[in-house]
């Protein structure tokens, strides 16, 4: 690794004390939206009384045309079925099916807490979404509508029938609700226009690894067994604790050793000798326990896994949110200090590869892989050499509030770090992959440009938290390195591919629509293709080649949930598939804004 200054200066210079926060669409999407946004926040103090007031009539408008309906009428409609006369003047418009999705979305409920819900409406990020939604939804008088949506959505959740929409406009605190359209439809033309977008970039991949997999097809002369399935080695697990003095930092990490037969029937197994390392860096919100399944799968195949536990980022961090104990779901110290937390760890397990029995000296920590999640991802990349552009941030982070990516609520607190922030490369992370991960304005087209080691971007196109097309795919075509892939899972959400945790009781129980169709043939990728990759290009193991191959995955592709492996798409193709100048897929494109 190297460093431009010591480690355990960096926190007073580097961060400024501006406070910082993190959040992580017809009826499926309202329901999985609200969800989405709330999910990854949490929150100290209600402070809402009672309105004096409750809404009677929304109005919507237009320039100078106006319409309204009852709240009663939608009521009546939600809990009958009953088309009342203001509701039919509209409902004319509506297909059957689409009343039915109305019907659903008006009682579609989220199972989150009062305190929960005006926690994180008091975060940054909380702020930021209800100016977003206070430009469209305003109060009779025109106003902005922030202060009455946090109020309603606060008690509504304390009330017995909790957080539905109708609820919602119920608890309004304001006889009239004013709908913007021009700002509505606005929004619905940029949502429009990204999903498109996201489509035609997602059959660009598709097309592509259709030509791959024709032009290179799997040999199966030579190929080791399915690395689906599980590895011929036994595992144990060990956790270990960490204190860095120099940044006052203590965390733990789970320790994955692979085990094999000794043939001595007092010490009938040890520890794998040479065994390749692979750190696993978890997501925001998360903890080193969701991916188990991957470590104990890698170490069935002679990897030494070691997953540690980010605190600052990690399910104690939103924990104490929701209890009180913390004002920010996270600090933009951590987007230093989680990197540094590998590297930290690197180095403990280099001293306890010399002085441990339990490892006696069987690794080999000259060569290591990261695999990252969502913010994980970020931390793969940054160990993988990409730096922190503050040139970037600060061009494109102005449209924070009225872009559709969520993922930059989270990357543009970067801002408040002070640069030159310190390089957080670690020579000894020899390959990477990068699970849903953010980046596009933190590390931007520069910071992916630097990274030189064989990269593997996993991405889903049903992820609203780091999406698709800003966050895995244009990033993928700024990889200068020669040794780069690009999966996708067709169906996949952010949350897909992350496993339960055993050491935290899930603040909020995910809905099957957030975290996606089929998860376990999400894991059953991921197992599959981290275990070809780091077997080619961490144990340089050429018999795993066939399985990264587009012809493999197009195999063990799944109808439920269908993979794409590509390793060629450039600016020019996906321009192409975008029908957009080239110089907009060659950076950032930060449009689908919501002005």
């Amino acid at each position: 690794m190297n460093c431009s200054e010591p480690a355990s200066s960096f926190t007073a210079r580097h961060v400024r004390s501006r406070p910082f926060a993190l959040t992580q669409r017809s009826a499926r999407w309202f329901k999985s939206k609200i969800k989405s946004i709330l999910i990854p926040a949490v929150l100290p103090a209600v402070l809402v009384a009672s309105p004096a007031s409750a809404a009677e009539r929304i109005y919507f408008s237009y320039g100078i045309i106006e319409r309204s309906i009852s709240i009663d009428s939608l009521e009546i409609y939600a809990e009958e079925g009953t088309i009342e006369a203001d509701l039919e003047a509209y409902s004319r418009y509506a297909t059957p099916e689409q009343l039915e999705q109305l019907r659903t979305l008006l009682s579609a409920k989220a199972e989150l807490s009062p305190v929960a819900i005006a926690q994180f409406l008091y975060t940054d990020q909380g702020e930021i979404l209800l100016r977003r939604l206070g430009a469209i939804i305003q109060t009779e008088a025109r106003q902005s509508g922030f202060y009455a949506i946090r109020s309603a959505l606060i008690l509504a959740a304390d009330d017995p029938e909790g957080l539905t929409p109708l609820n919602v406009l119920r608890k309004f605190p304001v006889t009239g609700i004013r709908i913007d359209l021009s700002r509505t439809l606005s929004v619905v033309s940029n949502l429009e226009q990204l999903i498109n977008q996201t489509t035609e970039a997602v059959n660009a991949i598709e097309q592509q690894s259709e030509l791959e997999a024709a032009s290179d097809p799997m040999t199966d002369s030579s190929s080791p067994p399915d690395p689906r399935r599980l590895g011929s080695f036994t595992w144990q697990r060990q956790t270990i604790t960490l204190n860095d003095p120099s940044r006052d930092r203590t965390f733990v990490a789970d320790v994955y050793l692979p085990l094999e037969a000794t043939g001595d029937p007092n010490y009938p197994l040890a520890p794998v000798a040479s065994a390749r390392v692979i750190i696993m860096s978890h997501g925001l919100g998360s903890d080193r326990t969701t991916y188990r399944y991957l470590g104990e799968h890698l170490a069935s195949y002679g990897f030494a896994v070691a997953i540690p536990e980010h605190p600052g980022s990690n399910a104690d961090q939103l924990q104490a949110l929701v209890e009180g104990r913390a004002s920010q779901v996270t600090e933009p110290a951590e987007f230093i200090n989680r990197p540094l937390d590998v590297t930290y760890l690197l180095d403990e397990l280099e001293r306890l590869n010399q002085s441990d029995f339990a490892f006696q000296g069987r690794l080999n920590l000259q060569q290591v892989g990261v695999v990252g999640q969502s913010f994980g991802g970020y931390t793969a990349l940054s160990l993988a050499g990409a730096k922190i552009n503050f040139q970037q941030l600060a061009e494109d982070c102005a449209a924070e509030e009225s872009t559709l990516n969520l993922s930059l609520l989270l990357q543009c607190r970067a801002e408040e770090l002070v640069p030159p922030a310190i390089d957080l490369r670690d020579e000894r992370v020899v390959s990477i992959m990068a699970i849903n991960p953010i980046g596009s304005i933190i590390l931007g087209p520069a910071g992916f440009s630097e990274i030189d080691i064989p990269v593997m971007l996993v991405s889903g196109n049903a992820d609203t938290v780091a999406p698709a097309l800003f966050e895995q795919i244009r990033p993928f075509t700024w990889l200068t390195t020669p040794n780069k892939y690009l999966l996708m899972i067709r169906g996949s959400t952010h949350f897909s591919t992350i496993g339960t945790s055993e050491t935290s009781s899930e603040i909020v129980t995910l809905p099957p629509e957030i975290i996606g169709p089929s998860p376990a043939v999400a894991r059953s990728y991921i197992d599959a293709m981290s275990t070809a990759f780091f077997q080619v290009h961490l144990v340089k193991d050429a018999d795993y080649l066939d399985y990264l191959r587009a012809a493999y995955t197009e195999r063990i592709s799944e109808p439920t949930l269908p993979i794409d492996l590509v390793r060629f798409l450039t600016p020019a193709q996906l321009a192409q598939a975008l029908r957009e100048p080239v110089e907009s897929s060659s950076r950032l494109d930060s449009n689908s804004s919501l002005n």
